[in-house]
């Protein structure tokens, strides 16, 4: 519905606000009336919760017996282990030297002697840090994870974005995907796949397809219906023409999807540590549990130079031409570089020399404790601000009133934002919330999800605009993107709470951070994406660049805008779970503590579902959206 004005059959135009104003309205007379009535109290000993327990404990006594586990689940298990095993051994089998000589021929065949001189220094790094063995740990289980995930998600997301009835028989699978807290599948993971790597690489996969179909399904979508046209009338047939024009068309936003799907499975791979996955993971648990931040920083940088040097090296793949100067030495140079890399590994010693090793635990804690005690006045004042003016009212309204009377509020704004059927959907997932006995969790976790996408959408839609109108600036904003994105959400707890101290909004900062380069970059691609003709015919008619924004890129980039938000509420949903760590509570604590503990386990697997139908509510309110008319259409009825 647009925002100025919509009209109606008598020619009167209500303004866009209207509705939502209304019902904002008639929501605060219902909580004045009914305030304190049919709420909905939490209680740990439901009988939900207990159901679900003895489920649990049914099927652990019961797995060894069945045949879904002796000739289905364990050979799933067997093959993801077979490959991880062959990619940790071969990577390991390079030793430090050949596999440092490997990325620097791969960056060089990729991008040129700057792509293969970051490959060959960013590996080094990993020893100058003192996480070698456990880098390459991690390198052979995010390997493991995106090949699977590519394999599976590159053909589906493809298909779906022909096929508008298999995208939407897809998105409630996604949706549970990606929505559901990492802490809430670890327990079920463990229960049909065991602990170690196969289990962790299969929830690192679990966790990081999503984002590949999405976004090829997207690309496909977002091709020109012109140039399809056009080839059909030529007489391709169905799969020329998406060898020819699909692919080609779309393989800039394909590489965005590649690039998401592994720094998302980085940020996974070190929550799969928790399920006894090897990695980096294991230093910034310990960190974690140590209030450490010396410890943990090694690990996260490492992970966060692994995924600049794979985003680089894959990008620059895509981008690369054939027909530069130096191609025709690509080849040999990037074998040199290889085979001198692997010649060097007989010649010096097996191990990272411990000299070249920097120190950094010293130091990191030491800036820590000062920005502790000279920061302390300006962060109290931000969160003190903050909860006071925001999250206490909202938490309090949320919970305070009548669970009909959120359901009401919520099914009318979904109506009004997307239509009867999303709004029928968003009051199921309500009402399943009810039935699960988790209704007052929910409302304090939706209160902290509404805050953090709020903040998310505003700081993406500003900085993606200005990435999408300044080369420059994208180009500065892109390596921070990187690292913003890519490290682990685990590290951003402890300075989170180290500033700002155990409570709801630390969590909150700690989500925002995490969510936003995902939506920053959606809506820079979406910017960018808009014909470049219809730019131009904008500008020739005297637009000024705030109206160009206003009047032509956010309205044609609206989709990916959606999607956007879709993104950063599936992103805050996650980080909110690991927010319990350090004083989120709500349904994040209720996970943490199903999955630490075995009779709490029917608690934490109803609040990952809980979560999940937050997410599929919310969900449906922004994606809905898209398929609402136009304001014109509905003049023109």
């Amino acid at each position: 519905m647009s925002a100025t004005a919509v009209g109606t059959r008598s020619g009167l135009r209500v303004p866009g606000w209207a509705a939502p104003a209304g019902i904002a309205v008639l929501f605060v007379a219902g909580y004045l009336v009914f305030r304190g009535a049919g709420t909905l109290p939490h209680d740990d000993d439901a009988p939900q919760f207990l159901a679900i327990t003895d489920l649990r404990e049914w099927v652990d006594d019961n797995k060894n017996a069945s045949p879904v586990f002796l000739y289905f689940i364990n050979y799933i298990r067997l093959f993801v282990g077979a490959i991880f095993v062959a990619l940790q051994s071969a990577l390991h089998g390079l030793g430090w030297p050949g596999l440092i000589g490997l990325m620097a021929g791969l960056g060089w065949l990729a991008g040129g002697w700057r792509i293969g001189l970051l490959g060959a220094a960013g590996f080094a790094s990993f020893g100058v840090l003192g996480v070698w063995e456990s880098s390459v740990d991690t390198l052979a289980l995010v390997g493991t994870a995106v090949l699977l995930s590519l394999v599976i998600g590159l053909p589906l997301g493809v298909w779906a974005g022909r096929s508008p009835r298999l995208r939407r028989a897809l998105n409630p699978v996604l949706d549970i995907m990606q929505i559901m807290p990492t802490f809430a599948y670890l327990a079920p993971m463990v229960l049909f796949f065991q602990i170690g790597a196969p289990a962790g690489a299969i929830a690192t996969m679990i966790y990081a397809i999503p984002p590949a179909i999405r976004i090829t399904a997207l690309a496909i979508e977002q091709v020109s219906p012109v140039a399809v046209e056009a080839s059909a009338s030529l007489g391709a047939t169905s799969w020329q023409t998406l060898r020819k024009v699909h692919l080609p068309l779309a393989r800039s936003t394909m590489t965005l999807a590649v690039n998401q799907t592994i720094m998302m499975a980085l940020s996974m791979v070190v929550i799969a540590n928790l399920i006894s996955a090897p990695g980096l993971g294991s230093d910034i648990i310990r960190g974690l549990s140590r209030q450490n931040v010396g410890i943990m920083l090694p690990a996260g940088l490492a992970i966060v130079v692994m995924a600049v040097v794979l985003d680089r090296t894959t990008m620059a793949a895509a981008h690369r031409r054939a027909h530069e100067r130096t191609a025709r030495w690509r080849w040999p140079v990037a074998a040199g570089l290889v085979a001198g890399g692997v010649a060097l590994t007989y010649a010096l010693p097996p191990a990272f020399p411990g000299q070249w090793v920097l120190p950094m635990g010293g130091p990191v804690n030491d800036a820590v404790r000062w920005a502790e005690v000279n920061w302390y006045d300006a962060t109290e004042a931000i969160k003190n601000v903050t909860s006071e003016a925001l999250l206490n009212p909202l938490q309090g309204l949320l919970t305070s009133a009548p669970w009909w009377l959120v359901a009401a509020a919520v099914l009318l704004l979904a109506w009004w934002s997307s239509g009867i059927r999303p709004a029928l959907t968003a009051l199921g997932c309500l009402l399943a919330i009810a039935l699960l006995g988790l209704w007052e969790h929910s409302m304090v976790t939706l209160t902290m999800v509404v805050v953090a996408v709020l903040a998310v959408l505003v700081i993406g839609l500003v900085l993606g605009v200005a990435a999408a109108r300044s080369a420059r600036y994208s180009a500065v904003q892109r390596p921070l993107l990187d690292a913003a994105q890519t490290m682990p959400s685990f590290v951003y707890l402890l300075p989170a709470l180290a500033l700002f101290g155990p409570t709801k909004f630390t969590a909150i900062f700690a989500s925002v951070i995490y969510a936003a380069p995902p939506v920053i970059r959606l809506v820079e691609q979406g910017i960018r994406a808009v014909p470049h003709p219809v730019v131009e015919a904008a500008l020739s008619a005297g637009s000024t660049p705030g109206q160009l924004l206003r009047k032509v890129q956010l309205p044609m980039a609206r989709q990916a805008i959606l999607l956007a938000a879709n993104q950063g509420i599936v992103l805050t949903l996650a980080m909110v779970v690991l927010g319990a760590l350090v004083g989120g509570g709500a349904l994040g604590y209720d996970v943490v503590s199903g999955f630490s503990q075995r009779t709490d386990f029917g608690m934490g697997f109803a609040a990952g579902v809980a979560i999940v139908l937050l997410g599929i509510m919310l969900d449906r309110i922004t994606q809905g959206a898209d398929r609402r008319s136009s304001p014109h259409q509905r003049n023109s009825v």
